[in-house]
């Protein structure tokens, strides 16, 4: 008689059995099938494969943007964040022409050979020594940022009254309002807005909460429940596999890279070429919600969330957002609160350097476009869906805002880019602000009912109640064992 194998717990799991020992008794119960005369329809799904691959690359090469039906060519815009990012990719600009074609003829066999040779140009780039963006510091770690910026200290936030309930309630309101907001109007410039619908001060159809950018937020909550302010990068990371099936740039490739056994930060460097965009930024408002009062640690939160698929820059646009919303809890002024959340950004960073760039010119001009014209020429080069552009959009708002939330919703919307991941995170800040006072709840609150529908394998709906409610206890639980410490 066979030993038994004794079992023995690694990791938390139980194991009996070596690799080989799993596929020796897989083999040796395995028993032919009858012979079939067509077998031929078991082979199918290798073409039907083969069909998705190409159909996938296809849609790198142009799809369009759910909600506001922009077009965005990824494949193209991962050269342009390269250039952005100070690495010299004409030799990958010579294929655009090329893959543009295949992709509209729909010749799955030249799309894949020219993207494969365009990724392959980008992951070998040589840097650009001219290109100012290696005249800033790299960050790429929590302890990159805490060297160079110096942070206030926690100012109190009573967690356990009624009225933080009430703020994280606006917070979240806020946040939806923007996303349901700017979904409709992504991806476009303010000329093609103001030519198509006028002034946009609400919503154009019925507002919808389908959105990526919150999945991500729904996921750190919930790592955040099981571990509070001890939560790590892996956690939130180990969640985002549990939960999220697919994403878009960066967090598509960070996903890919998790999959593969990549960890952050590396799951966020290596072959992303989407490091620099906005993915973090849109989605560390929760970090200053969980860290109310304390930016220090919102901003810690954030870029240990961020770093899961993105770097330096983006990594830092999720801190500045963890900051704002953060910081909203104890401010009064919106111009305030945006100074104190710019000069609490590395300044050796470019991103920092581009903050404080928009902030000289919303005090230069006394109307907001001719500040966001100036913005938007000096970020010419940069994609909608960057950073950058999108930063310089939130700043604007919020300073010519100056408190008034249908105002700032009308700014934010007319600047166009990426308008829900700028709205969201600015009328969030804003509603905790400003406790609501001013916003319209018929014509803001109400359309919006209070489903929240998501694109994950768990948590498909959750009532903005019991978000809000989750969000609240999740601190209260958090700042206990935080107290208990000490």
């Amino acid at each position: 008689m066979k030993a038994a194998i004794p079992k023995t717990r690694q990791g938390g799991y139980f194991v009996s059995k070596k690799a080989w020992e799993y596929e020796k008794e897989w083999i040796a119960n395995a028993i032919p099938p009858k012979i079939e005369e067509d077998c031929e329809q078991d082979w199918l799904k290798y073409l039907e494969a083969g069909r998705a691959s190409d159909e996938k690359l296809f849609q790198d090469w142009f799809s369009v943007v759910p909600g506001s039906k922009a077009p965005c060519h990824l494949v193209v815009a991962a050269i342009q964040s390269m250039d952005n990012k100070g690495y010299a990719v004409e030799e990958a600009e010579k294929y655009i022409e090329a893959g543009l074609e295949a992709a509209e003829q729909k010749d799955g066999a030249k799309i894949q050979q020219i993207t494969a040779k365009i990724y392959r140009i980008l992951n070998n780039a040589k840097k650009d020594e001219t290109s100012s963006y290696w005249n800033y510091k790299i960050y790429r770690t929590w302890e990159d940022i805490a060297e160079d910026v110096i942070f206030p200290k926690e100012r109190d936030v009573n967690v356990f009254e009624e009225a933080f309930s009430k703020k994280i309630e606006y917070g979240w309101l806020g946040q939806l309002i923007g996303g349901a907001l700017g979904t409709q109007l992504e991806g476009y410039t303010t000329e093609n807005i103001q030519k198509a619908f006028g002034a946009v001060k609400g919503y154009l159809r019925k507002p919808e909460t389908y959105n990526d950018d919150i999945t991500y937020e729904l996921a750190f909550l919930e790592g955040f429940c099981k571990k509070g302010y001890d939560i790590t990068s892996q956690d939130i990371a180990d969640q985002w596999l549990a939960w999220i099936a697919d994403g878009y740039s960066a967090e598509q490739i960070a996903l890919c890279n998790l999959r593969r056994g990549l960890v952050p930060p590396e799951s966020g460097i290596v072959c992303n070429y989407f490091s620099d965009w906005i993915g973090a930024q849109m989605r560390t408002a929760i970090h200053g919600m969980v860290a109310p009062g304390n930016p220090m640690l919102a901003a810690k939160l954030a870029v240990y969330d961020s770093i899961i698929s993105h770097s330096n820059n983006g990594m830092i646009g999720g801190m500045f957002n963890a900051v704002l919303v953060s910081l909203s809890f104890v401010e009064k002024n919106a111009r305030e609160l945006t100074e104190k959340t710019v000069a609490l950004l590395p300044q050796r960073s470019q991103y920092g350097a581009v903050a404080s760039f928009v902030l000289e010119q919303c005090k230069k001009y006394e109307a907001w476009q001719e500040a966001w014209a100036v913005c938007e020429a000096y970020l010419e080069k940069f994609h909608w869906i960057h950073a950058y552009p999108n930063m310089a959009a939130e700043i604007v708002a919020l300073w010519y805002g100056q408190g008034d939330f249908e105002k700032t919703c009308h700014i934010i919307c007319m600047e166009g880019r990426d308008v829900d991941c700028t709205a969201a995170p600015v009328l969030s800040a804003l509603a905790i602000l400003i406790d609501f006072k001013q916003i319209d709840k018929q014509k803001y609150v109400v359309p919006l009912g209070n489903t929240i529908h998501t694109m994950m394998r768990e948590m498909h709906t959750i009532s903005i109640t019991r978000l809000c409610e989750k969000t609240v206890n999740a601190v209260r639980n958090a700042v206990k064992k935080r107290e208990e410490k000490t």
